[in-house]
């Protein structure tokens, strides 16, 4: 609040012109703080905390008492891609488990065109096209898993979990890369020349 101070100074006794007061006032600055500390309480209380960015992953949940039931994947349906080093992505078709027959396994990148996305894009197209010639169900599904070497990085997996969502591939899983599947790796590295 202003108050005025009224202390002093002022007229003369004798009968003439009256001199004005000077007033002087001051400023209290209380409720000034007090609004200003208001403010501040009040943004704290309203701002909200910026989340993590982080990719949720909902896994099944695995009963140990309950055996886990196998799912077969159909060869024809299946596609098989594995992250390794330097953003290479090397895929097959099918699950590659007969070891005699090793499948003709490809390198690409995460390039377009001509990268991981047209080879998914391919396979959907040639499952969509079996299941219309009636060599597959209709609940057969284009299925692709997904394998991360141990020195492949996160963000070849998030971009391959991405493009598994921009092509609409509702069936896929991520397994642990197996010791067939790493030779199939240092094999067409040795064919191509790379390190």
């Amino acid at each position: 609040m202003a108050e005025i101070d009224t202390s002093g100074g002022g007229g003369h006794k004798k009968g003439g012109v009256k001199k004005a007061k000077k007033l002087s006032t001051r400023v209290d600055l209380t409720p000034m703080v007090d609004l200003g500390f208001l403010l501040i309480t009040f943004f704290i209380f309203t701002t909200t905390m910026s989340k993590p960015k982080t990719m949720e992953i909902n896994m099944p949940f695995k009963d140990p008492s309950q055996p886990i039931p196998e799912s077969k994947v159909k060869e024809s349906t299946a596609l098989t891609i594995l992250l390794s080093k330097d953003h290479r992505v090397y895929y097959y078709e099918g699950i590659g488990s007969d070891a005699t027959k090793p499948p003709k396994v490809e390198v690409t990148y995460f390039k377009n065109p001509g990268g991981i996305r047209d080879v998914i894009i391919n396979k959907k197209k040639s499952v969509d096209a079996l299941v219309r010639s009636g060599t597959l169900t209709a609940k057969d599904k284009t299925t692709v898993l997904i394998k991360p070497d141990e020195n492949s990085t996160y963000e070849d997996f998030v971009n391959i979990i991405d493009e598994m969502s921009i092509n609409g591939i509702d069936v896929y899983a991520i397994v642990d890369i197996s010791p067939v599947d790493k030779d199939f790796i240092h094999l067409t590295e040795a064919a191509n020349g790379a390190k």
